[in-house]
This record gives C-alpha cells, structure tokens and sequence, in this order.
C-alpha cells in the first residue's frame, strides 16, 4: 500500500476531495517524524511505538568476499506494534494459513468420446 492508496481509502470514508485529504496525510507523517525527532519517541495507544535507538559502531563482514569491514554508529527507527495491531496480523495469519490449507476442488474428468470438452458443460 502507497501513500496514494491510503490518502483514496481516507478520502472515500470521511467523503473529502482527496488533495485535501492528502494534505492531512501528509502533515500527520509531518508531525510524527517531528515529535519523533525532538522526543525519541512516539506511542500511538492500539498501534504501536515508533523509538529512536542508537546501535554502536561494530565490525561487520562483507558475505561476498569475507573481508572484514567497519560500521559507524548510527541512529534508527524502530517499532513495536501495539496489542490491537499484533491481534489482528495474528487473525490475518490464522485465516491466510486456514485458506492455503483447504483442499482444491479436482477438475471436472473429461469427456470419454476424446471431444476435448469437459463433462457438464
């Protein structure tokens, strides 16, 4: 899903042109990556947390050559989804797993004269 896809869904809910939707989007991403920013840190209840952490320099490998390579401390993002986020991929997982298990339907057996069409049609 793009930005575009979730400025369309928001604008057909709350019935909004999307340009003004899409102003509202963007200054909520605005927003987040401000407080982001001067905080360290975001909580949104039922969604998650977005944190700053900080990783230390280290020595990494390069898996192409095997050499040995250096890796300056860096700031990243992460995020831990909340406990309504985490229930619902759950509940995607279950019903996709239950989905990819059920059984196909074998196709219809052809037709014994050799005409190449399918029995019932």
């Amino acid at each position: 899903m793009t930005k575009k896809d979730i400025v369309r869904s928001i604008a057909e809910q709350i019935e909004l042109p999307q340009l003004r939707t899409r102003k509202l989007v963007q200054q909520t991403f605005e927003a987040l990556i401000d407080a982001l920013v001067r905080d360290g840190r975001i909580e949104l209840r039922n969604f998650g947390v977005f944190q700053i952490k900080h990783r230390e320099a280290r020595l990494a490998r390069n898996p192409k050559t095997g050499e040995s390579i250096s890796v300056e401390a860096k700031s990243v993002v992460t995020f831990k989804p909340g406990k309504e986020m985490e229930a619902r991929v759950r509940e995607f997982r279950r019903s996709a797993t239950r989905q990819e298990s059920r059984p196909t339907a074998p196709p219809p057996p052809a037709d014994p004269a050799g005409s190449g069409e399918m029995v019932g049609e």
